[in-house]
């Protein structure tokens, strides 16, 4: 009797967007953006933690980096590279699109590229929008990011969400037309007719690892995609100080299982194979992606 072979197993991406605890959206009423350098900074420990992390695993990774926070840890930008890591753009100060306009977006983006590239020595290629704020509203980026010279962008959300969110984009690689830029949307999952969040992030620390990982293994097996994971430096970090005057709502996404985190990534580093955002997503010859154009809401900012 013969025995048919198994498929490979798929490689998935895993990436962490590296910004600081008194960055996140959540905290925007809080903390004033001119208050960021009063806050004890923490995220320079905290990646060196995600560096031995993945060293330990022998997993390479794209760090999505804040220009605020490489002007300021220069190091820690080049020690990402010299370990085998991709440096990709966050934008330079944590500024949801939906707030800027089309200059002060193409001035950050342009910005952030050039001071990564002088720090790390290496190609930018990547971005993502801080809280995914790509949408239907904000499409013009894909544009500016490809004339600022990026070939990759990892912003849209296909789900519904009070912050964020395009239920409408395809839920695996496309070129955005008529940009022509790469778009990776953070992974989904399709139940019940709708998708659900499966990338990572809060809704990681919030559904129990064996559910979450359920997710994971039907887009890679099922249906034969690699998928997209992401977290934060502060997610590893429960020691990190307590914001006060923010809403349940808010506390609960952000301190909700910080102790659990780094345990469950170092339990998915072992159950599934991850590399590299731009080589699990190549650009450039013989890399294949549809070409979707996306519906925008209005003319959106000039």
């Amino acid at each position: 009797m013969s025995v048919s072979a198994q498929p490979e197993p798929i490689t998935n991406a895993m990436t962490v967007d590296v910004e600081d605890y008194f960055q996140v959206a959540a905290f925007d009423g809080c903390i004033r953006r001119e208050d960021w350098s009063r806050w004890p900074a923490r995220v320079e420990a905290n990646t060196r933690r995600i560096l031995e992390l993945f060293d330990e695993s022998g997993v390479h990774a794209t760090f999505f980096t804040l220009g605020w926070v490489a002007e300021r840890w220069p190091a820690l930008v080049r020690d990402i590279a010299a370990s085998g890591h991709e440096v990709a753009s966050h934008g330079f100060g944590h500024e949801r699109l939906t707030a800027l306009d089309r200059g002060a977006f193409r001035d950050g983006v342009v910005r952030t590229k050039h001071l990564l590239e002088d720090i790390s020595g290496t190609q930018v290629s990547g971005y993502r929008a801080p809280s995914w704020s790509i949408g239907p509203t904000t499409l013009w980026a894909h544009q500016e990011l490809r004339d600022a010279g990026y070939r990759y962008s990892s912003s849209i959300v296909p789900i519904r969400h009070d912050l964020y969110g395009m239920p409408a984009a395809p839920r695996f690689a496309f070129v955005a037309g008529p940009s022509g830029l790469l778009e990776v949307p953070a992974t989904t999952v399709r139940f019940w007719g709708r998708n659900w969040p499966c990338g990572g992030g809060g809704f990681f620390r919030l559904l129990p690892y064996p559910l979450f990982s359920r997710g994971l293994k039907r887009v890679n097996g099922k249906e034969r995609r690699p998928t997209v994971f992401y977290f934060h430096p502060w997610e590893i970090d429960p020691g990190q100080p307590r914001v006060p005057g923010v809403s349940l709502k808010n506390r609960t996404r952000h301190y909700l299982n910080l102790k659990h985190m780094a345990p469950r990534v170092r339990r998915l580093l072992r159950d599934f194979r991850f590399d590299r955002m731009d080589r699990v997503f190549p650009v450039g010859a013989g890399a294949e992606y549809p070409v979707v154009a996306l519906a925008a809401a209005g003319p959106g900012p000039q």
